[in-house]
């Protein structure tokens, strides 16, 4: 499709102005085309340029038609294919990609500028920070390789959901018209942006949300706002349906669905804090607890921070509540101490 795509528009537009615009982007599909054949990014351009060689071939088949006007009309489709096109490309990576790219190159570079006299590094991570750290630990003692961590720290994390009311179930429907529509990307920043003003203004439409993000009086207002407004971006759709598995029997799997990351949890050597929230509305206790109860005892330490009459700790009130430095900062700190060797 792409070359016969290629072949239309160098018949109609090889003396245009668009010419140029179009070698660019013929370059790009290319090269997109040769690494990603079996990919769903591969199937995605095949469906832009089927847009396109439908536009050409109408204006072929109509009576004398005007080639400025077939220009004008390609050349605002042409704009939308390229937007589109990097989009597709800007969004092409899952939790997978995540683990093995990101987390070895953040680490390699932490340990070039650290050079910690054992060889390993002390993590710490929040939501999916924390989930990550899991799935690293699993995968490192499935194939023998060594962790490179000291000890861990997760946040409100959990590898299976299952046994939770967690309110992520919310994002499960937006999975599947998703992966059926080709869309490469859900625009959540946006939309929690969006709904901000409806949660902090009457009639308060949406006043739940806050309750998702921080417990009543657990984070200044102003710092609420700006966590809203900046924190969220746009979630890959890849990346949203793979973690939509976590929420399935056996929690959590890699792209292909056949590796399970609970199911190795429980060889790991690594000493592990895993801290929860009692009015976490995203990863409830119940979660948290679920992955705890994989790891060997003498290695987890397990903490459910919020009292009956208060304060209590929704999701972000972890690292950004009001009684954080005082509560919860103390407690890394003491752990992480202890596992120190520098």
């Amino acid at each position: 499709m792409a070359a016969k795509l290629l072949d239309q528009v160098s018949k109609l537009f090889a003396d245009s102005t668009l010419s140029e615009r179009l070698i660019e982007i013929s370059d790009k599909l290319s090269g997109l085309l040769e690494t990603r054949q079996n990919s769903s990014i591969a199937s995605q351009i095949r469906d832009l340029s089927q847009r396109l060689v439908t536009i050409i071939e109408e204006g072929q088949r109509s009576v004398s038609p005007p080639l400025f006007d077939l220009q004008e009309r390609f050349a605002s489709t042409l704009e939308d294919f390229q937007k589109q096109l990097d989009l597709i490309v800007k969004y092409d990576w899952d939790f997978d990609h995540y683990l093995e790219e990101d987390v070895p190159a953040v680490m390699e570079y932490i340990m070039a500028e650290s050079k910690p006299k054992d060889g390993k590094l002390l993590a710490i991570g929040h939501s999916m920070g924390g989930i990550l750290l899991y799935a690293m630990l699993s995968r490192c003692v499935s194939e023998g390789r060594e962790s490179k961590l000291a000890a861990v720290v997760t946040l409100a994390s959990s590898l299976d959901y299952t046994p939770s009311k967690s309110t992520l179930k919310l994002l499960i429907p937006l999975a599947d018209p998703a992966q059926v529509l080709n869309v490469p990307v859900i625009p959540l920043g946006t939309l929690l942006a969006a709904a901000y003003p409806l949660s902090t203004r009457p009639p308060y439409v949406f006043s739940w949300l806050n309750n998702l993000i921080s417990a009543e009086d657990m984070m200044h207002p102003e710092l609420l706002k700006k966590l809203v407004l900046n924190n969220f971006c746009t979630i890959p759709a890849k990346l949203l349906l793979q973690l939509t598995t976590a929420f399935r029997e056996g929690g959590l799997r890699d792209r292909r669905g056949t590796y399970l990351y609970k199911d190795h949890l429980h060889k790991s050597s690594v000493p592990i804090l895993a801290l929860a929230g009692d009015q976490d509305l995203i990863c409830p206790p119940e979660a948290v607890e679920e992955t705890v109860k994989l790891i060997p005892r003498h290695l987890v330490t397990h903490k459910v921070f919020g009292e009956s009459g208060g304060p209590h700790y929704a999701h972000y009130d972890l690292v950004g509540g009001r009684m954080a430095a005082e509560q919860i900062y103390p407690c890394i700190i003491e752990f992480l101490s202890q596992h120190d060797s520098t």
